[in-house]
């Protein structure tokens, strides 16, 4: 009985750890980069963005090839709002532009200088 209870309080804390990959907040865009070419099938230019999250992750997440964006929408240093839920993004600009993005890369945000 004490191992079947200890197994299910495992699988909980274990369920918790994968489905705690959502972030949400406000953050200034760091950096915004074109990604491949446009041609017959990839009509879209697909863009990296960089930015980092209120939980000190330094994300990229990259948007469809499928969707339409400016890159005057996208202004490095502006605020965005954003929601990353596991290998999944939106992004939502100061201007009200809203789109889909993957996420693409991970990292520990460096910490500040003091």
């Amino acid at each position: 009985m004490r191992r079947l209870i200890a197994l299910t309080m495992l699988t909980m804390v274990a369920l918790n750890a994968v489905a705690g990959a959502k972030d949400s907040g406000t953050t200034t865009l760091k950096d915004v980069q074109p990604v491949g070419v446009t041609d017959k099938k990839h009509k879209h230019q697909q863009y990296d963005l960089s930015f980092i999250s209120s939980t000190g992750k330094d994300y990229t997440c990259r948007t469809g090839e499928k969707t339409s964006v400016k890159a005057t929408d996208l202004v490095v240093g502006s605020n965005v709002n954003y929601q990353v839920d596991g290998n999944k993004g939106k992004m939502k600009t100061s201007a009200g532009k809203q789109f889909s993005c993957t996420i693409v890369r991970v990292a520990i945000a460096p910490a500040s200088p003091q």
